[in-house]
């Protein structure tokens, strides 16, 4: 009897083994539900008015405000597959108009055994410190492409190329002018190439070549793309106790207006840590400026001609990350839409005396980057201030403000009147639950 049932369980064994398998690999899917919500309220004085207000005699009144935004994540992940689907709202508190529901991210990404991937729809790229392309999480709405990424990653080098082409309709017949949309180009190509060097404690390099091609014609008369590009490299060092990173990134081609782009930007930035709580930052970075640039005073017309375009553009990059808190600089235009450029050196410093709980605090001096015609290069001094304690493992409450003295320079760069003394303080509320999670 023994021997009939020895011989029944080896005719069943591969049976077993198989149901056992794709027990095994059912239960590899995984399905979860996040939520991440961010309410910030805001208080700004000084800065830049309205244009009626921007009028001398003029006192400038307190703003305060604030703003909301909820997204709602379901991801799915197995081995070969993962995909999410990501519903983002935004808006300020009490108003209709200023409300904005979008789809922050849908793809569906494909990977293999060797590290090579597939990823294809709305996506956010961050590369590096986020300079160039970057999740620009500060603002309520973030940024996203649409875009298709193939990579490889494995043996300390990551390799991705990404394509997108934008449209519009989805027209017949024509339908090849594009105004703009979740991004403002027609179409981009980038290569992003990063090695970790290894025995070296902490070495990364990474390269980057990206081209963006942007309509500047009419519809049905001339729909020429102009193309430009931006190229450079990235360089991070992160043993235990200091790091530091440096950057180049050079841009040219055309724009718009088919005015020819020679324009150039450098970073370095070091820290240190003398004892675990207590860090030390200090860094500079100088981006390129437009020559002969000249802000007309108020009521006046400007009629500078610029043959080249030699102002960087931070493009897709978490700008607010960078060159002051106030984001006096590459998120609001000086008049003309031309800039100086400009200079930011900058010390910090931040201390951690318990777990999830930092105080830090930073100077920055910031000028222009190249002469103007009628004012002096320096800025002004900005000071900020925060303190950031995270619980309950998804709660964060951050506070923060910044003062800035600006230079009469500011004043003549921005045309307001109330450039000398700013203000700016914030509380924001930060809650990133796992809302479910499911294996089968």
């Amino acid at each position: 009897m023994h021997r009939i049932f020895l011989v029944l369980l080896l005719m069943l064994s591969p049976a077993l083994l198989r149901a056992q398998e794709d027990s095994v690999a059912v239960k590899k899917n995984t399905f979860t539900v996040d939520a991440n919500i961010l309410m910030r309220g805001e208080i700004r004085y000084g800065g830049l008015p309205r244009e009626e207000e921007a009028q001398e005699g003029v006192t400038p009144k307190m703003a305060g405000f604030l703003l909301e935004r909820t997204r709602l994540s379901i991801g799915y992940e197995r081995k070969w597959l993962s995909a999410n689907i990501e519903a983002q709202h935004s808006g300020t508190w009490g108003s209709a108009n200023n409300s904005q529901f979008s789809l922050y991210q849908a793809w569906v990404k494909l990977t293999s055994k060797q590290g090579l991937f597939a990823k294809v729809g709305r996506q956010n790229l961050a590369y590096d410190d986020q300079r160039i392309f970057g999740s620009d999480d500060w603002s309520v709405t973030g940024m996203s492409h649409d875009a298709l990424t193939l990579g490889y990653e494995g043996h300390g080098h990551k390799l991705h190329l990404i394509g997108a082409y934008n449209q519009n309709p989805e027209n017949i017949s024509g339908g090849s002018y594009f105004t703009g949309g979740l991004q403002p180009y027609k179409s981009m190509e980038a290569l992003w190439y990063h090695y970790d060097v290894p025995k070296t404690g902490g070495l990364g390099i990474s390269l980057l070549f990206a081209n963006f091609g942007v309509q500047g014609g009419e519809k049905n008369v001339n729909e020429k793309q102009y193309f430009q590009q931006v190229t450079g490299a990235y360089i991070s060092y992160t043993p235990k106790m200091w790091s530091a990173e440096a950057a180049f990134y050079y841009q040219m081609g055309r724009e718009e207006h088919n005015l020819p782009i020679r324009a150039w930007m450098c970073s370095a930035k070091a820290s240190v840590k003398p004892i675990e709580p207590l860090k030390l930052v200090l860094g500079y970075d100088c981006l390129s400026g437009d020559i002969n640039f000249a802000t007309p005073p108020i009521g006046a017309f400007g009629m500078t001609r610029h043959e080249t375009i030699r102002g960087f553009n931070s493009l897709y990059g978490s700008r607010h990350k960078f060159y002051g808190a106030m984001d006096f600089f590459y998120v609001t235009a000086y008049i003309g839409g031309f800039t100086p450029g400009l200079q930011n050196a900058y010390m910090g410093i931040s201390y951690s005396p318990v777990k999830d709980l930092t105080f830090g605090a930073s100077y920055h001096f910031l000028a222009t980057a190249t002469k103007l015609r009628n004012a002096k290069m320096p800025l002004g001094h900005e000071l900020e201030s925060g303190i950031s304690y995270s619980f309950l493992g998804c709660v964060t409450l951050s506070a923060g403000y910044t003062f800035m003295h600006g230079t009469e320079t500011m004043v003549i760069l921005k045309r307001t009147t109330d450039n000398r003394t700013l203000h700016w303080g914030w509380l924001m509320l930060t809650v990133t639950p796992r809302i479910f999670t499911g294996r089968w």
